[in-house]
């Protein structure tokens, strides 16, 4: 059943072209049309054995030169998703996650190691993934850059960070403003995207100092802060809108606003802080939605290569789903792979009820 549904030229999920132009007939037994699609439908169990099982013919090591042969680059995912969004304009946010490898040896692989989880609330073993992710004025969100840490190339999560903006704006993307948690709210990070003209909106630390007269410095979570937002100096950098943002269970946190046009900067509302924020909150969305219904957890390869070549395919599989959702195909991420099973799961109960019957009656 699942090779009929992946040959079935009308599904709307083989509707989109593969990134490369072919410029001859392949005869690669896997290709990124294949992984994707089994990506986006396999709900439990990853693999090449898995997916070679489900296409009956095709080998395990079909699947698994696939992920070693190609060479895909964040470029190629910009590629793809510049056609679904509008780069000017809208908001791009920065942040990571760690795709779990709990029982992996990070001896085994190159790319896992032991990173920071706010979900577990220590370090665990896998693989850091760091991301732009961009959402424009129409309300169409996808990561448009990503760097895995890789610990050979002796970078950290800033280095990739300002790399990645960098290319960004070489692609010809305008962001109105950039958001990050504080992890990124370092001085250099803040200097950086000044030095660029960028506005941005940053978490920053309760510990972090700021300074209403001159030479005299506090720390945020000591001030009386009011709901538009408080007009100060950041220590080391300069003059920006202070926000601070209440919630239920955890403590307060506190944000810093800044725009190029000091005249703009005066006139942010807290309703437009709230929604920023509420925007930047979507990179933890598609994160979520990555490892819940994209697979981007389930491989079982060491190579670093192959496992680069995974998590490319686990985002264009989320790129998929967000261009279905704006196309009005489906309504929201997980609809596609909850209505997958809908009618196999219907036909097994209606026939069992049958079964049981004719059992009882008989």
């Amino acid at each position: 059943m699942a090779k009929e549904w992946i040959d079935k030229k009308y599904h709307p999920l083989t509707r989109y072209r593969t990134i490369r132009e072919i410029s001859k007939p392949s005869t690669a037994q896997c290709n990124l049309e294949h992984y994707t699609l089994f990506l986006l439908s396999e709900p439990k169990h990853g693999g090449c054995c898995r997916l070679a099982e489900i296409l009956e013919n095709v080998s395990h090591d079909s699947v698994n030169r696939f992920l070693l042969r190609e060479r895909y680059e964040p470029k190629d995912l910009f590629d793809t998703v510049k056609e679904i969004i509008n780069i000017v304009g809208g908001i791009l946010s920065v942040d990571d996650t760690v795709v779990e490898k709990l029982y992996s040896d990070p001896k085994n692989a190159e790319l896992i190691g032991y990173f920071w989880s706010g979900k577990h609330h220590k370090s665990i073993r896998g693989i850091n993934l760091i991301t732009l992710y961009y959402s424009d004025v129409h309300g169409n969100s996808v990561p448009i850059n990503y760097r895995i840490y890789d610990k050979k190339e002796g970078k950290t999560k800033n280095d990739y960070f300002q790399e990645m903006l960098t290319e960004v704006i070489n692609w010809d993307v305008k962001p109105r403003i950039v958001t990050g948690d504080s992890w990124y709210s370092g001085v250099e990070n803040l200097k950086f995207l000044r030095n660029q003209k960028l506005g941005f909106l940053f978490e920053v630390e309760k510990n972090r100092t700021v300074s209403n007269e001159p030479r005299k410095y506090c720390q945020v979570s000591s001030l009386d802060i009011p709901d538009q937002g408080l007009r100060t100096h950041l220590r080391e950098f300069g003059f920006i809108k202070l926000f601070r943002k209440v919630f239920k269970k955890e403590d307060s946190r506190h944000y810093v606003l800044y725009l190029p046009d000091e005249e703009s900067l005066q006139k942010i509302t807290r309703s437009e802080f709230v929604a920023i924020h509420d925007t930047h909150w979507g990179i933890e969305s598609f994160h979520r939605a990555i490892k819940q219904v994209c697979g981007i957890c389930r491989f079982m390869v060491r190579d670093s290569q192959a496992i680069k070549t995974h998590i490319f395919c686990s985002l264009q599989a989320f790129v998929r789903l967000e261009k279905m959702r704006s196309e009005n195909i489906i309504s929201h991420w997980y609809e596609l792979q909850r209505n997958l099973f809908t009618l196999v799961l219907r036909d097994y109960i209606v026939e069992n009820l049958t079964n049981n019957c004719v059992a009882y009656y008989t």
